[in-house]
């Protein structure tokens, strides 16, 4: 079984601070609106929950040299 790593800080209101073993994020909003994040390996994601079962995600990565 393989061992993971993953805590989340709460800085502000509706900004959290997430770390994993390999690299960590900063996650804005949530409340009521889109989520907005952004990774230290260049990764960033909008998702938004909709109504009911559904939500949805954008997910875009860093350009490499």
């Amino acid at each position: 079984m393989a061992l993971t790593f993953r805590k989340s800080f709460r800085i502000l209101p509706g900004v959290r601070l997430n770390i994993n073993r390999r690299s960590w994020s900063i996650t804005t909003g949530g409340d009521h609106g889109p989520r907005h994040t952004r990774s230290s390996t260049g990764r960033r994601t909008t998702s938004m929950d909709l109504p009911g079962p559904f939500g949805w995600r954008r997910t875009r990565s860093a350009k490499r040299s």
